[in-house]
């Protein structure tokens, strides 16, 4: 669980829910990379580049962009594919336990801001993009779930990953 005790306690409804959820599915993905080593996490399993690493690197940072989404609006999304290919692959000097870390204060990060936003309903514009409808509109209540489903889904895939290095699962 990243949530802090202080939010955990304070925080009631809609706002603990949301935070529980985050934390149940970051749990599921971390879970799916428990006592490997960074070799392990490196390893790819599938046919596509992606490995249980990268998978945690690309969560986070995706994570972190949707949060900044809420405070910042649609030019916090960036856009820049360099950045974009970068979450896909390890950088030199790069750890699990660094990108777990890296996970962690942005999952901190995120509960404080689900913690503290005025109100839920406020939202921004998205940035005209193929994969958005157009002229859609996302609250910081609905950008949160999407946050929460990228999660879910990557989680997803880091157990199916996990499973082909040592047949370990997250589940069952």
């Amino acid at each position: 669980m990243t949530g802090t005790d202080t939010t955990r306690t304070t925080l009631t409804g809609e706002r603990a829910d949301l935070i529980e959820s985050l934390d149940r599915h970051r749990g599921f993905l971390r879970f799916a990379v428990r006592d490997l080593t960074d070799e392990q996490a490196a390893q790819r399993t599938t046919v596509s580049e992606l490995c249980l690493a990268t998978l945690i690197k690309h969560v986070a940072a995706t994570e972190a962009t949707w949060a900044r989404f809420i405070e910042g609006g649609p030019e916090a999304l960036g856009g820049d594919p360099e950045e974009w290919a970068r979450q896909w692959r390890l950088e030199p000097g790069e750890t699990l336990a660094g990108l777990l870390a890296d996970y962690d204060a942005v999952a901190r990060r995120t509960d404080e801001l689900v913690a503290t936003l005025p109100d839920l309903d406020a939202g921004h514009p998205l940035p005209q993009a193929p994969w958005f409808e157009p002229g859609a509109h996302w609250s910081a209540r609905r950008t949160l779930l999407h946050i929460l489903a990228e999660t879910s889904q990557h989680a997803g895939h880091a157990d199916i990953l996990r499973e082909a290095i040592d047949g370990q699962k997250t589940m069952g």
